[in-house]
């Protein structure tokens, strides 16, 4: 005789390729407690489940291929796992024809639980109401689609989200290689050997660094095409980069000489103070043009950027030297009553028909660094070179790379590991200090050369 079965006794459920148990309390399901994991038998055609966030966030990836669990509160509507662990929101459905098809709503990334559950509801609505085939119209929209299209999408979209200095790269890199080469192109059927071709185009012209950045922004554009379902694949994917060097340029003692003497000699001193800044504190260009007095603490001797005004996004505090104090102080009291928030105020409106939200703060010093280069006659010299030289001032005083890391606010080592090969010249020194110490006075010191053994 068979034993009778505990109703509160875990319930398995055999199905296309994996099993799911799950706990089952009083006929209901304890969302509370259940288990998740894939076997290889298939007595029943697919698993159902009221699908919750908590269902979805226990997921696991198959070993191969994907897996789908379909929601037992609305019929066609499931979820889908690759291999890769990527999660979708997906459909299935028959056209008025009769013909079964399957529509993915989006990743669990960009779509909630809540959301595609209602987006499957009104394309069911609209299935039923008016015979609308949703993967058809995705497909003959696709073919629609044009380069030119998905250039002003990003643009208008994804740009607004980062940061002035990037918005405007980007732009250019769009509006000068991209567009021009590839807006007539359906974005569905932009190929690898179409895109190969335009970075070998801008390799060929000696811009190794620019085809390289091409690359990432286009990469960037299809992964936002591929959200809307514009696009199936990245045609960027397999495009070997260039290499790249970086850019290692540091002032020595007699250029930071010079510099100071043309930085005192130069007309616009506001722009002085802010090259000044930047030397004295290594911080970003784009950082000290829009600082505002309530970021520094001149008491305490601290500056705290907020994460909306660092490159990293998050808040950076940093100390600030006696010059760099001096130097606010100096720059706060010649402001006088006229003080705003901003310490380098813009002062007149820009005249530029591009500017639609002019800035309140400087935003343009090049002319002027143009200047002091001429006066101080130096060569290959930028004004973000000025915070590479406060490092290598800090590495030739023997401060460590992650010490250095922190007040630069860099949020990876090997951000910081450029200046690496700086650092030699301290602990040589440091090396001679101690063989000075052990080698006897008016000894000779005996050099052994190292040779290889000899055969």
């Amino acid at each position: 005789m068979t034993a009778a079965r505990s109703p509160n006794r875990p319930k398995r459920l055999i199905c296309n390729a994996f099993f799911l148990t799950v706990h089952v309390t009083d006929g209901q399901w304890s969302h509370s407690k259940y288990r998740l994991s894939y076997g290889h038998r298939t007595d029943i055609r697919m698993a159902t489940v009221k699908l919750t966030n908590d269902v979805v966030k226990a997921l696991e990836a198959p070993e191969q291929g994907n897996r789908i669990l379909y929601d037992s509160d609305e019929a066609g509507f499931g979820i889908r796992i690759t291999a890769s662990g990527t999660k979708s929101f997906i459909l299935n459905y028959r056209t008025t024809s009769g013909r079964e098809r399957r529509y993915t709503i989006g990743t669990t990334s960009t779509w909630s639980l809540s959301s595609a559950r209602k987006r499957a509801e009104d394309l069911k609505r609209r299935i039923r109401s008016e015979h609308y085939d949703p993967l058809e119209e995705l497909e003959r929209r696709r073919a629609d689609v044009k380069m030119n299209e998905l250039c002003d999408m990003f643009i208008k979209e994804h740009l607004p989200k980062k940061a002035d200095a990037t918005q405007r790269d980007y732009k250019q890199i769009i509006d000068t290689y991209i567009r021009p080469k590839l807006k007539h192109e359906p974005v569905a059927e932009l190929q690898f050997r179409q895109v190969n071709d335009l970075f070998h185009q801008i390799t060929a012209k000696g811009k190794r660094t620019t085809a390289n950045r091409t690359m990432s922004v286009l990469s960037k554009m299809f992964s936002e095409a591929q959200k809307r379902g514009w696009a199936s694949h990245n045609p960027t994917k397999g495009v070997e980069k260039n290499d790249e060097v970086k850019r290692e340029r540091f002032l020595d003692a007699d250029e930071l000489e010079r510099l100071l003497d043309a930085l005192a000699k130069l007309e616009d001193q506001e722009a002085a103070n802010i090259f000044r800044l930047i030397l004295l504190t290594g911080a970003r260009k784009t950082e000290v043009l829009a600082v505002t007095w309530d970021m520094f603490d001149l008491k305490l001797g601290t500056w705290t950027k907020p994460s909306h005004h660092t490159k990293q996004k998050k808040t950076h505090k940093v100390p600030l030297s006696a010059p760099a104090r001096q130097l606010l102080a100096e720059i706060r009291d010649a402001a006088g009553g006229d003080r705003g928030d901003y310490v380098f105020p813009a002062r007149f409106a820009s005249t530029k028909e591009s500017t639609k939200k002019p800035k309140p703060y400087r935003t343009n010093v090049k002319n002027q660094w143009a200047a002091v280069l001429k006066a101080a006659k130096l060569e290959d010299l930028h004004i973000h070179d000025l915070r590479h030289s406060f490092a290598s001032f800090l590495v030739a005083e023997g401060m460590s790379l992650p010490l250095i890391g922190r007040l630069l606010g860099h949020t990876q080592a090997a951000t910081t590991h450029r200046y690496a090969h700086l650092a030699l010249d301290p602990l040589r020194a440091a090396a001679e200090r101690v063989g000075s110490l052990v080698t006897p006075k008016g000894g000779e010191t005996n050099v052994i050369p190292l040779r290889k053994d000899s055969q």
